[in-house]
């Protein structure tokens, strides 16, 4: 024990020692990028991107709400914080290589990965339009280029608190925070710049179009979460088990439904029609995907839940994701039906697999993503612009479902054993039987603490007799 002990303050001073590095960088290196204002840029643009950027960031409290209140009450504040955390841990990834890995000069023109020296450290990212990358000038940026690599922060902030519901109340804290890293740099970035560089493969090679990250925040967090399910086990007496709060989860679902008027309208990357087009769609898709799982649920004999509301809602939300500026609304209201019936399928068919999906990722945002990517292969498609038929389109779009499951299903399958080399990933048995909230973070929700202090007067109480 003692030794572990040692072990693990090692580790954590290599991890400061890496954030110090970074500072020291921060400081020696210079700016190298403009904060003078420039002709070209839209301030009307500029102010709705910069409100649909903090809309973004909400949705990750959101998610700790939402996951936090699902969860036992001894597992609370470790699964909240899983969300929390996040925000700074990929904040500093983004900056020091992330973000030029995802939006920096294609690397040999494979369209897989960006020039992690373009944005180094965000040199040459400030108030002006791109520079150092001519190649970001084909996405018709009216905004400062810092702001766009700050929106683009939000999205690459909440994918990794997606994934963590699948392994909740079972993964080591310190292992959850080197595996969030590898998976910024190894999986989101080549996503990101594969579906949203002008020259990224997805989109050049295959045109496949996503408005908002259907595949690369969704379909990947979801198959991302099903591979650390399988890979961490299932847990000890896994089963239904009653959630900690269910306020939470409807409070969490509406800091995301919010928010996910930032996370798609914000995606049209200006204050235009397409912008209020998303927004539109994704309260559609989001309003009758709810009302559908609530419904499907009563004819199935289940009572109306607000857990049911509240994920049929998140549902829709994710399906209406990838074509959300491009679709009708007549299209929207039908992507929000029936990715809520294929999902509510999924979720109560995982129930009885033996995969222990905590929180059901795979089969609301993992399924919901890929739904919604096939879907919008069907609908998005403009004969006068595109240079394939509309069937090789729709094929177009399934590959890139298949191509993106198997790369980020083994990626990340190889990435959560490499963190459990480094450090562990899977919380000891006495650990997890203790609740992760005290075991990791000496700390108690209010209710398991209120538990733990009934559960102790019971045993310290006088036993009696009969005569």
């Amino acid at each position: 024990m003692y030794e572990s002990s040692i072990n693990m303050k090692k580790r954590w001073i290599i991890m400061m020692a890496f954030l110090a590095l970074f500072a020291v960088l921060g400081l020696v290196l210079p700016e190298g990028s403009s904060w003078e204002e420039e002709e070209g840029l839209n301030y009307a643009n500029i102010a709705w991107m910069i409100t649909a950027t903090i809309l973004v960031l909400m949705m990750t409290p959101g998610v700790a709400f939402f996951y936090g209140g699902m969860v036992r009450a001894k597992n609370v504040i470790s699964t909240m914080l899983q969300s929390f955390i996040a925000i700074g841990v990929i904040s500093v990834v983004w900056v020091v290589v992330g973000f030029s890995l995802a939006f920096g000069e294609d690397v040999g023109g494979l369209g897989i990965i960006g020039n992690p020296a373009t944005y180094f450290m965000f040199k040459d990212v400030g108030v002006h339009l791109p520079v150092g990358n001519e190649n970001l000038g084909a996405l018709g940026l009216s905004i400062p280029l810092v702001l766009f690599a700050l929106f683009q922060m939000k999205f690459a902030i909440i994918t990794p608190t997606l994934i963590s519901g699948s392994f909740a109340e079972r993964v080591h804290f310190s292992g959850y925070l080197v595996f969030m890293v590898l998976f910024c740099l190894f999986i989101y970035a080549p996503l990101a710049h594969g579906i949203w560089h002008p020259d990224g493969f997805l989109a050049n090679k295959l045109h496949v179009a996503d408005f908002a990250g259907g595949i690369v925040v969704h379909a990947a967090s979801g198959i991302a979460a099903l591979a650390g399910a399988i890979f961490l086990g299932r847990r000890h007496g896994a089963g239904k088990h009653r959630p900690a709060n269910i306020a939470f989860v409807i409070l969490g679902a509406a800091f995301l439904w919010l928010g996910w008027f930032g996370f798609n309208g914000g995606s049209s990357l200006a204050a235009d029609g397409v912008a209020v087009k998303a927004c539109l769609n994704t309260n559609i898709a989001c309003s009758v995907a709810m009302l559908v799982w609530v419904l499907f649920d009563c004819l199935q004999g289940r009572k109306p839940s607000a857990m049911g509301a509240a994920i049929g809602a998140v549902v829709g939300l994710v399906a209406i994701t990838p074509s959300a500026g491009w679709v009708s609304v007549g299209q929207s209201l039908f992507i929000g039906f029936i990715t809520s019936l294929i999902c509510n399928v999924a979720v109560h068919w995982k129930s009885r697999s033996t995969v222990d999906d905590v929180l059901d990722v795979f089969p609301t945002h993992g399924v919901g993503g890929i739904v919604g990517t096939i879907l919008t292969g069907i609908f998005v498609y403009d004969a006068a612009t595109s240079e394939v038929s509309h069937l090789v389109s729709i094929l177009y779009h399934c590959l890139a479902v298949v191509l993106v499951f198997i790369y980020t299903f083994v990626g990340a399958y190889i990435l959560y054993w490499v963190t459990s080399k480094m450090v562990p990933m899977r919380v000891s048995p006495e650990n997890e039987l203790e609740g992760l909230d005290r075991s990791q973070h000496d700390e108690l929700y209010g209710l398991a603490m209120l538990t733990e202090e009934h559960e102790l007067a019971e045993h310290h109480q006088p036993k009696t007799t009969d005569k």
